[in-house]
């Protein structure tokens, strides 16, 4: 019986750490505390940590895929954000003016560095 009733304090626990340290990923670096780093923080992070998707894997923000799919520019990716492609509704209303310049010039900075800090 007590293993039984661990099992369920102990799950959501671990569910609670787990989200945690998703959330925390794109901060594994160390902080950013650029507009375009927050805005993505805050916007972003949540399906593409660390310059990943988490919903469709080859749609990653890894400089790679970039070129690949002929985006790695800031005009491009500012584009996205802004607009949505795909199954990726855009943020236009959600990262105000220019956030969408500020969001593409860290994301391509980072792509460019393979999302390593510097």
């Amino acid at each position: 019986m007590l293993s039984h009733v661990l099992r369920f304090c102990i799950g959501p626990f671990l569910v609670l750490l787990l989200s945690l340290g998703t959330a925390s990923e794109s901060l594994a670096a160390g902080p950013d505390a650029s507009p375009g780093g927050l805005l993505f923080d805050q916007h972003c992070a949540g399906c593409h940590i660390n310059g990943g998707n988490i919903i469709r894997r080859g749609k990653n923000l890894k400089l790679k895929t970039l070129e690949r799919d002929e985006i790695a520019t800031v005009t491009a990716i500012a584009a996205i954000a802004r607009e949505g492609r795909g199954q990726m509704s855009g943020y236009a209303n959600v990262l105000g003016t220019d956030g969408d310049q500020l969001v593409a010039e860290w994301v391509l900075m980072r792509a460019q560095n393979a999302w390593t800090q510097g």
